[in-house]
């Protein structure tokens, strides 16, 4: 059965954005303009750190555990209590079975007991819309690039906010190149920002990486071959401090040539100025400085609390969906890993 969408906004108005699809538990909570009240994160990097990668059953288990403690933290430092929420918006997927089901669960069953309207959010579109949090300019269209630990896309948003997917890709996203690489030099998870650190403190490269898929027609990356490339050169060198920093620095150029190439083709292309770039990787200072070195393009990145997976972007998705959305009363709604654009 529909529920007629009864939310008035006023400032008075409030969104819970529940964040749970891999290792981070975000709660956030924003009012009816869009603006984040507040948030909080529960990262763990720390679990998952030995064993260079996240463990699904770990992660789930520490969503529940987290979950209430977190949400009462939030409720205390805006001054809310539970019932001052008007709609709660989950992450629906993609992500991680488990995890996905522990923060579908979670959100559902809170607001199943205080007879709050639920919304679910594509992770992704979340992520894309994560610079608007802050940037409120910004306004479609835009070429939107989308790079994590289990994302690579590019993609175009309309005026009407409709996502085209122009390219993806074919095998290793750009943060998990990052992060295999990184296991390799002896560096802890996350990678990427082990990466960075390493590639600020490089001298005098003697190493050459391949930019991938420079010269293919299409939209589409692959990261396979330099992750390969990179262990290759790993395997027959001194792992000195001076090779690690070097084959970081020659790593991270490669993968942000890439990543800016592709960008700057699809503008190009479609005669989209404006380029908006999201996901964990956009955190990166190397990335975000040569984006800002095209004159030509506008670049927008998410400011760099909200590039990684947090409950800001959830919430912020789900007040631009709310704004255009009847509410199903329907708690069954299943989470889903394999969700897309």
């Amino acid at each position: 059965m529909f529920i007629k969408q009864v939310l008035t906004y006023n400032n008075g108005m409030n969104i819970l954005g529940v964040e749970s699809s891999c290792d981070d538990t975000g709660l956030a909570i924003v009012n009816s303009k869009g603006e984040v009240i507040d948030y909080v994160t529960s990262s763990q990097h720390e679990i998952h750190a030995k064993y260079g990668g996240i463990v699904p059953e770990l992660a789930s288990r520490d969503h529940v555990k987290k979950f209430i403690p977190l949400l009462n933290v939030l409720l205390d430092r805006c001054e809310k209590r539970i019932k001052d929420i008007d709609m709660i918006a989950f992450t629906n997927g993609p992500g991680l079975l488990g995890p996905l089901l522990a923060g579908a669960s979670l959100s559902k069953s809170l607001a199943w007991c205080n007879n709050i309207p639920v919304i679910e959010v594509n992770h992704l579109e979340a992520h894309i819309y994560s610079p608007m949090i802050t940037e409120k300019n910004l306004k479609p269209p835009f070429i939107s690039l989308l790079v994590s630990g289990g994302h690579t896309l590019l993609s175009l948003v309309d005026k009407d906010f409709k996502i085209k997917n122009l390219g993806s890709t074919l095998d290793d996203s750009a943060g998990e190149c990052f992060d295999k690489v990184a296991r390799k030099l002896g560096l802890s998870y996350p990678g990427g920002p082990e990466i960075a650190k390493k590639a600020e403190l490089a001298v005098d490269s003697s190493f050459s990486f391949p930019r991938p898929m420079a010269k293919s027609n299409d939209f589409n990356f692959s990261f396979s071959g330099l992750k390969t490339h990179a262990i290759n050169i790993i395997n027959k060198v001194e792992l000195t401090e001076e090779n690690i920093n070097n084959i970081s620095y020659e790593l991270q150029n490669a993968i942000v040539d890439t990543l800016i190439n592709k960008s700057i083709k699809a503008s190009d292309e479609f005669h989209i100025k404006n380029i908006v770039v999201t996901g964990g990787v956009s955190a990166n200072k190397k990335l975000r400085d040569n984006f800002y070195l095209i004159k030509e393009k506008k670049a927008y990145f998410p400011d760099v609390k909200f590039s990684t997976d947090n409950g800001a972007m959830i919430a912020f998705a789900g007040f631009l969906k709310s704004k255009s959305t009847e509410f199903r009363e329907n708690y069954k709604i299943k989470p889903n890993p394999s969700l897309t654009l």
